[in-house]
């Protein structure tokens, strides 16, 4: 097999990069070691930048996200019972999108199969070789039969978990990683929001946060020790919980409680390495970098990504990839890495007060609140420095 460009991972990264190579009238083929069912089920992040959302109605991919889409031009930040509205449209000039990312998934799976080109599901025992020639290869197997790519160049799109980051020599990559002494008890509800915006709560019980996928189905997190099991979680719980660290003085409002169809616990991490390319081979997303999920910017953040690196191709400008990449990398990570410092609960009274300032703060300067609008919304993909 013989392709200009091998992507590895049919993520939103993945499949964003097919799609605008595929525009500039560039081949490529995508491997992916899931089932298409499993990776258009899977329940990711889904909070999209408007820049993000830009980007997918210019190259003609926004038709269902447009019509289907729940737009916010605020959130609530909720501390000590009193919630505090941040007009994110009106101090930042864009509201954010509310479309799960595996209804996204689903659009770019279908483009990419209408483009005729290859997306093969299951492929298993990926491996990149020759990655400093100038004819890198990836060999994989695919109904029990070993098949080798031959490419110019590698896309690295499969995840913190993928096997393209460490096909890369050790000593190769310099890696930063901070873990968070925490991780994210998360639920998908049958059950309407019970608020039209996300409240992302500070609580003494820890932090808590109220989303939604649709007008449906709402998304819900808490915080919960590094360690916890599902199996100490029971519904009863869990919606206890939600009812503490959610709780306002408003006695009109209550928690719309569900059928819980989804449940996961996720630890919190800051994760970059330097650089994001080694000879052929080119990380994008989560292989490259992941941040904490308080500031919704993964998903943004491999999509900025791809769009630099199919820019960085049509332009022949590869050797500047990485440094254009990591000045917005380790701009969202300072924003996600501070948002979530600020947020969640810590056995320290001299860090609560910290936090509490912070937030008391935030939510009584136009300009304090201004500079959180901006990043919680997103820089445009040509900026972010």
């Amino acid at each position: 097999m013989r392709t200009q460009v091998a992507i590895i991972g049919a993520g939103p990264a993945g499949l964003v990069l097919a799609h605008l190579l595929h525009l500039q009238g560039i081949d490529s083929v995508v491997l992916e070691r899931q089932t298409r069912e499993h990776i258009e089920r899977r329940i990711r992040a889904g909070v999209l930048e408007p820049a993000t959302v830009d980007l997918l109605q210019e190259i003609g991919l926004a038709g269902r996200l447009l019509a289907e889409r729940l737009v916010h031009k605020g959130l609530e930040l909720l501390f000590d019972g009193v919630g505090h509205h941040v007009p994110l449209a009106e101090l930042a000039g864009r509201e954010i999108t509310i479309y799960g990312q595996h209804e996204l998934v689903k659009d770019l799976v279908a483009a990419r199969l209408d483009t005729g080109r290859p997306l093969l599901f299951e492929v298993s025992d990926v491996a990149l070789h020759d990655l400093t020639s100038d004819r890198p290869r990836v060999t994989f197997v695919q109904d029990g039969q070993t098949q080798e790519l031959q490419c110019d160049l590698i896309a690295g799109c499969d995840g913190f978990h993928g096997v393209s980051r460490p096909s890369i020599p050790d000593g190769v990559l310099t890696a930063f990683e901070h873990l968070y002494p925490f991780a994210w008890l998360g639920i998908l509800a049958q059950a309407p929001p019970s608020a039209d915006e996300l409240i992302y709560a500070y609580h003494r019980e820890g932090f808590a946060l109220h989303s939604m996928r649709s007008p449906h189905l709402t998304r819900l997190y808490l915080q919960v020790p590094p360690d916890e099991q599902l199996a100490d979680w029971p519904d009863e719980r869990i919606w206890e919980q939600l009812r503490v660290r959610l709780a306002r003085d408003d006695p009109a409002w209550q928690l719309t409680a569900g059928p819980i169809v989804e449940r996961s616990i996720t630890a919190h991490r800051s994760f970059v390495v330097e650089p994001m390319q080694y000879g052929r081979l080119f990380l994008a997303g989560d292989a490259a970098h992941i941040v904490p999920a308080t500031g919704a910017k993964g998903l943004n953040l491999a999509v900025a990504d791809v769009a630099a690196l199919a820019q960085a191709i049509v332009e022949n400008r590869l050797d500047g990839y990485s440094e254009r990449c990591l000045r917005r990398v380790w701009r969202v990570q300072h924003f996600s890495w501070w948002m979530t410092s600020m947020l969640h609960r810590v056995a320290d009274p001299f860090t609560e007060r910290l936090q509490l300032s912070q937030l008391r703060y935030l939510t009584s300067s136009p300009a304090a609140a201004t500079s959180f609008a901006e990043n919680y919304v997103g820089l445009p993909f040509d900026g972010g420095n």
